[in-house]
């Protein structure tokens, strides 16, 4: 399924919760951020980013980690730490 995933899949789960459990660690991360990126040719589908939100702490490291969402089930999803903004830890999710 993830090669068939696109922004049209994550734009209407903006504000809604994902859950991460790794290892004994459990956190919640709200999708804030989905939009399209330049087109590249030769890609198999449109770029997207995807901007997560979690708590201050811990800052988790570059990573694949496993995301679940309701409506989309279980993902593992390429996170990069991105910086806090006044809220919480952000990271960010590319997909090409």
């Amino acid at each position: 399924m993830f090669e068939l995933l696109t922004l049209a899949h994550f734009h209407p789960l903006l504000q809604q919760p994902f859950q991460l459990q790794l290892e004994g660690l459990a956190l919640e991360l709200d999708l804030v951020v989905a939009e399209v990126l330049k087109p590249q040719p030769g890609l198999p589908r449109p770029p997207f980013a995807l901007v997560f939100r979690g708590p201050m702490q811990p800052i988790l490291p570059q990573r694949i980690y496993p995301l679940h969402h309701q409506a989309l089930g279980a993902l593992d999803i390429f996170l990069v730490p991105i910086g806090p903004d006044e809220v919480g830890q952000r990271y960010e999710a590319v997909f090409n």
